[in-house]
């Protein structure tokens, strides 16, 4: 077997002592057993190692000094342990490769990393977890004598080694040695939950965080949630775990310091080189768009010359739900990504008191668009009415909004340093204004980026939406002039809350931060960095021409059916570009009709913003076990009910068929991955993988009418997302995609 996957009828390996062969015929091997080695995310971290099974093995596995796993019987007997058993047993091959002359910490690392993994895999696993796992899974190493107990489990887990000479006291100078390495230890899907906040946090139970998706891949969900947050793909998930593994060896050799720090330089170069920005520009990390904008408002108040700031906003309903707090200096949460425990809505130190929040709303009372010249009209009439007062003004645009609206336009944001042409001429000591572009959906070409970025203008960005990254990764993209800033001042005290020093580029600015990098960040980016790797070696014509044949599609499909209301927004209006893709628009937000609503009316009545979440929860459920029979017919692998459909959060707006509250919009997004395919996807040409990304999306909307035709049954039960469907749940072996 190589990498999980049997080769034939039957498989031939060594055992690690080389006395005997041994032959492993299929029947041996469980469909639960094959399911595990089959998994997603242990296919990726085996990758070609080989892997064999002797059933009369009594230890759950052994590692041979070839680098051989050699899986036991007590794989064969607790099929749902066995996906913990084999994560440790990869762990421990890799580690004693990384660290050949220290093989007893090796093992004790790989497994502080397997009991980890076990509390991430479900109520099944932990049924049949040895004791040791909660001394390594616990918030600091066990004591020497313990630790000295929890190896003399281990070893005959691996190659012969000698213990410590001196017992307890070289066990001692081990837990010394995990105590530093300990909270770096641990399965990529663990730490990419790190620095971020609770949304991040993974329900054991269910293997889903806040959003509803997971850091392990998910390929057997169908997924078009780009515009709020996906699971990793098998690409994203084997970018993480290869930068998790540098992160380990750094830490094994004595070189972490160094290797943590070219990491995170290594990060801000790449997404540097995406969108092609010089040295004297420069790349701020941050754990979301949120932090993204305090970060602007940041830099906007270091160019503000002593004056106090305006902060103009679009569509704040229309952005994170933390925007407009961040963006008048005050927390936004009640904790920060670093972890510190802080109060909503309170002022962070170090930003001005006098920090003013002025907001220009991109649709009327009654959901209607805004005219685009009253957008324009409304921006340019309050910028130009603070600077008369004396106040630096840091104007957004908007590139995209949740639902895709594009605003204010750009001569209007061009005009705005033409202070002559205006009756309100402010003071002449108050600089030109400062311009933040929430590009956070990361919905166009990098070519966009480089002409903000040549006007000025910061950039905000994502590698979470359109990119398919894990949720929590964010960037603040600085032009020159801008970046020139860090070299005096200091940022907020308070910003040390929620960045480390290690994020920024070095400066004078950054020196009330305390040192150090935010590794749960860093993993993230790499998982993102290797979606937007795929994608930039994609021509931009092939990119327009998939997204046109898969949006055409499905907003075809969702005008044909009765009880969908499409949310027509205007095209991306953008300067010419060969070949552009970015100037059509790729979320698409519509209304589902309220079951409960009257049969027959001419008025469609969508659902209210509590039912439309509601709905969104159950596409992403296995339903299978609630409906009958019949109502599962029409899916091709056996029934929709079963299907998991992750998409975009609905977003709450007005409608005037709801004078009880706002409606909720769902989202249908196409992502990169759309475009650049997933390796789940392998062997398919790209017709055919079009045709199968078309058919995934009309079956998210024929669940949708499942759903409709069986509410009361499902409001009455209101089952909960899983990260794989029930069955698989309740084994604790995962399925692959059909």
């Amino acid at each position: 077997m190589r990498g999980g996957v049997i080769d034939g009828p039957a498989a031939f390996a060594h055992t690690d002592d080389g006395n005997r062969d041994f032959y492993v015929l299929a029947d041996h091997l469980t469909q639960d057993l094959a399911s595990v080695l089959d998994r997603p995310d242990l296919r990726v971290i085996a990758g070609e190692r080989r892997i064999g099974l002797d059933p009369a093995l009594p230890l759950p596995f052994r590692v041979g000094a070839d680098g051989m796993i050699v899986l036991g019987a007590p794989c064969l007997a607790m099929p749902a342990a066995a996906p913990v058993l084999l994560r440790h047993a990869l762990e421990l091959v890799r580690l004693l490769e990384v660290a050949p002359g220290e093989p007893v910490l090796a093992g004790l690392c790989a497994a502080r990393t397997a009991a980890l993994f076990a509390g991430l895999d479900g109520p099944a696993a932990g049924r049949s977890r040895p004791a040791w796992h909660a001394d390594m899974a616990a918030d600091v190493p066990p004591e020497p004598a313990r630790l000295a107990d929890v190896w003399s489990t281990l070893s005959p887990l691996q190659p012969p080694v000698t213990p410590p000479a001196d017992g307890a006291v070289g066990f001692g100078g081990l837990r010394a040695r995990l105590t530093l390495l300990w909270s770096l230890l641990g399965p990529a899907e663990s730490l990419m939950a790190e620095g971020g906040d609770a949304r991040l946090a993974i329900d054991p139970a269910t293997g889903l965080n806040h959003y509803g998706c997971s850091h392990r891949p998910r390929p057997w969900a169908v997924t078009f949630a780009s515009s709020t947050a996906s699971s990793l793909s098998e690409r994203g998930f084997a970018g993480a775990e290869a930068a998790r593994l540098r992160l380990i060896r750094g830490e094994l050799s004595g070189d972490g310091a160094r290797v943590r720090a070219e990491m995170v330089e290594d990060v801000r170069r790449q997404i540097a080189c995406h969108y092609r920005m010089t040295d004297a520009e420069c790349v701020v990390l941050a754990p979301s768009g949120t932090d993204c904008e305090l970060q602007a408002l940041a830099m906007a108040t270091l160019g503000s010359a002593g004056h106090p700031v305006s902060n103009i906003l679009l569509a704040p309903e229309e952005t994170g739900s933390g925007v407009p707090l961040a963006a008048k200096g005050c927390h936004f949460a009640n904790d920060t990504a670093l972890g510190a425990q802080v109060t909503k809505g309170q002022r962070i130190a170090g930003f001005p008191d006098d920090t003013q929040l002025l907001s220009v709303p991109l649709r009327l009372p009654d959901g209607a668009l805004r005219a685009p010249a009253d957008i324009d009209r409304a921006c340019d009439d309050l910028a130009r009415r603070a600077r008369a007062a004396g106040r630096h003004v840091l104007m957004h645009r908007l590139d995209l909004s949740k639902t895709g609206l594009l605003a204010p336009g750009l001569e209007m944001l061009d005009g705005l340093a033409e202070d002559g042409s205006s009756p309100d001429v402010p003071p002449p000591d108050v600089p030109l204004p400062d311009v933040v572009v929430d590009a956070c959906q990361a919905r166009l070409d990098p070519a966009r980026v480089r002409a903000y970025l040549d006007r000025g203008w910061m950039v905000m960005i994502t590698g979470s939406k359109f990119f398919t990254g894990p949720p929590f990764c964010g960037a603040l993209l600085l032009p020159a002039g801008v970046a020139a800033r860090l070299d005096h001042g200091s940022l907020p005290v308070g910003l040390a809350d929620y960045s480390h020093r290690g994020a920024w580029p070095p400066c004078a600015a950054a020196g009330i931060l305390l040192p150090g990098e935010n590794l749960g960040l860093v993993l993230r980016w790499y998982a993102a960095l290797a979606e937007m790797t795929a994608l930039q070696d994609i021509p931009r014509a092939v990119v327009r021409d998939r997204l046109d044949r898969f949006l055409d599609a499905l907003e075809g499909a969702i005008d044909a059916d009765p009880d969908l209301c499409r949310l027509v927004v205007p095209a991306p209006a953008r300067p010419p570009l060969a070949d552009a893709w970015d100037d059509r628009t790729t979320i698409m937000s519509f209304f589902v009709r309220d079951p409960h609503a009257a049969k027959g009316v001419e008025s469609f009545v969508p659902l209210g913003l509590d039912a439309a979440r509601a709905l969104y929860r159950w596409l992403n459920t296995d339903l299978s076990r609630l409906l009958p029979g019949p109502a599962l017919d029409g899916g091709a692998d056996g029934g929709l009910g079963g299907l998991l459909c992750h998409v975009g959060q609905p977003v709450p707006l007005p409608h005037p068929a709801r004078a009880d509250g706002p409606a909720g919009a769902l989202r249908l997004s196409a992502g990169a991955r759309l475009i650049s395919g997933e390796p789940s996807h392998g062997g398919l040409v790209p017709d055919r993988r079009m045709d199968c990304e078309i058919r995934d999306g009309l079956r998210v909307l024929a669940k949708i009418g499942l759903i409709l035709r069986h509410w009361a049954v499902l409001a009455a039960a209101d089952p909960v997302q899983t990260y794989a469907p029930l069955p698989a749940m309740d084994t604790g072996v995962s399925r692959s995609r059909p």
